[in-house]
């Protein structure tokens, strides 16, 4: 079975996700993105599935940092380096007989580069709903668990009242 990569652009996503599109816009970008890591760490975890989701850093001074949150890795590119050019790089050399790899994005020029190269393209609207079924299958999941979860004692009120008074009888 082949290895499942997702590779994500980051602030493609957080721009168009319903949840995160008001912070995006209000420059709360901080805020978007653990937003959007805590929904992806999530997806992961349910799907079996490397995530990889990678931030625009071009302007900003500095290094390439890479981190590791939640179950997501995540990557802010270079100065002077784009996500796009980031992701189309990672998708080319994951891109094997062993792996699948999709990437997230609604960037159309991306997503035909990465379907010429032989990768699997998601819009940002079609991760979002991926997402958000994940999340309700998580949570009808909860729920039966709950509901099956067995009482932490045998008896009830009533019965540990007989066994009090069988007790003392005794």
């Amino acid at each position: 079975m082949k290895k499942r990569i997702l590779l994500v652009d980051g602030y493609n996503m957080i721009a168009f996700w319903q949840e995160t599109r008001h912070l995006f816009k209000a420059n709360q970008l901080d805020e978007a993105r653990e937003v959007l890591l805590r929904k992806l760490h999530n997806y992961a975890h349910f799907e079996n599935i490397e995530v990889i989701c990678v931030f625009d850093a071009q302007y900003v001074p500095g290094v390439r940092q890479r981190y590791d949150r939640f179950k997501v890795d995540v990557v802010f590119t270079e100065e002077n380096e784009t996500a796009d050019s980031y992701i189309e790089r990672t998708a080319a050399q994951l891109n094997t007989p062993l792996n699948l790899v999709e990437v997230a994005t609604s960037d159309l020029n991306e997503q035909w580069t990465i379907f010429s190269q032989g990768a699997l393209r998601v819009t940002a609207r079609e991760m979002e709903q991926r997402v958000n079924t994940v999340k309700s299958d998580l949570d009808k999941l909860s729920r039966q668990i709950d509901l099956s979860k067995p009482p932490l004692r045998p008896w009830d009120v009533q019965q540990l009242s007989q066994l009090k008074n069988f007790l003392e009888d005794l």
